[in-house]
């Protein structure tokens, strides 16, 4: 059984605005309810739903549960987070999917959490009860571990829901997050751009249920798990490019020596190359090795210039504290 989560009371009030984001596509049947969980378990808080091209009255139905509605026309959830970032200004970001599987009430404390512990980022992992195993479907499960074993390995920190829909930002989490992503490997992108600043972060146990009967999740287990590795390599490559081509002039390298070691023993004891065309092969592979080696210096400078710029933007904000909490 899932521990009951501590809260701050119900008129414990924040001095610092939260924006509640919830990007939704075709979530007619849900986003009511979410907004209304939102609004009993935060009032203070402003509630923005981004409609991304829906063809049902998703919009409409936010609108008249009270949700602040914009729109964002270019698909994809990644392209969404980017517009909410860019567009709304506040000190504590809560964004959470609009398909009511992720536990309203627990938006209080992982807030608690982020102001009390000066985090910059808190994830809701999602745990469900045994009856509401199928709403964490276990291709979705086995994709987020191996996916979450992937980017620990490439980038060495410990995540236990790397693919979590619900979580907290602090302002300077938000302003300097460059949002790449266009679809759904945002959260990826997310858990990277926190490691990559070296940013304190934590995990906060939530519950997540089912989706109501008639609603469909909008995540391709194969394909959007790809899309999500695809991105993993790529901001390995663009964060860490010299342990990146490192990796490849080794290959290369191990490639080379191996094509030599006959001609090499072939010429010791005969004195001729025989194999001249291999010969040049294994020569060529070697100065690709070397060169991929170079590129991995060069663009290892390039990747800290960027850092440090993004490390700038980052502290040019205040962290979040626990003077920010005023209890009545």
């Amino acid at each position: 059984m899932l521990q009951q989560f501590p809260t701050i009371q119900p008129t414990a009030r924040l001095t610092s605005s939260v924006a509640v984001l919830v990007p939704c596509h075709n979530e007619a049947l849900t986003i009511a309810q979410v907004v209304a969980d939102f609004q009993t378990a935060m009032p203070e808080a402003k509630i923005y739903v981004y409609d991304n091209r829906s063809v049902d009255d998703t919009a409409a139905i936010a609108d008249a549960a009270g949700a602040i509605v914009r729109y964002e026309p270019i698909p994809g959830k990644g392209n969404v987070v980017r517009r909410m970032f860019a567009d709304i200004e506040a000190d504590i970001y809560v964004i959470v999917d609009g398909d009511n599987t992720y536990e309203a009430g627990a938006v209080r404390h992982l807030v608690a959490r982020l102001l009390e512990h000066q985090l910059d980022m808190v994830v809701g992992m999602r745990r469900s009860t045994p009856s509401e195993l199928a709403a964490y479907r276990l291709g979705h499960r086995g994709g987020n571990l191996m996916l979450t074993y992937f980017v620990r390995m490439l980038f060495g920190a410990r995540f236990s829901d790397m693919l979590s829909g619900y979580r907290v930002f602090s302002r300077r989490f938000v302003k300097s997050f460059p949002a790449l992503s266009n679809g759904f490997e945002i959260e990826t992108e997310f858990t990277v751009h926190a490691l990559e600043l070296k940013m304190p972060f934590a995990e906060e146990p939530t519950w997540y249920k089912s989706r109501p009967p008639g609603s469909t999740s909008k995540l391709k287990t194969f394909s959007d798990g790809w899309r999500i590795v695809g991105t993993a390599l790529l901001l390995f490559k663009e964060i860490r490019p010299l342990l990146f081509f490192s990796l490849i002039f080794l290959l290369l390298a191990l490639t080379s020596i191996s094509l030599s070691v006959p001609i090499v023993s072939t010429y010791l004891s005969t004195g001729l190359v025989p194999r001249f065309p291999t010969a040049i092969l294994s020569a060529s592979v070697m100065l690709l090795a070397f060169l991929s080696l170079t590129c991995g210096m060069v663009l290892d400078s390039v990747a800290r210039g960027r850092r440090e710029a993004k490390r700038m933007v980052y502290l040019s904000y205040p962290a979040p504290g626990t003077s920010e909490l005023i209890h009545q």
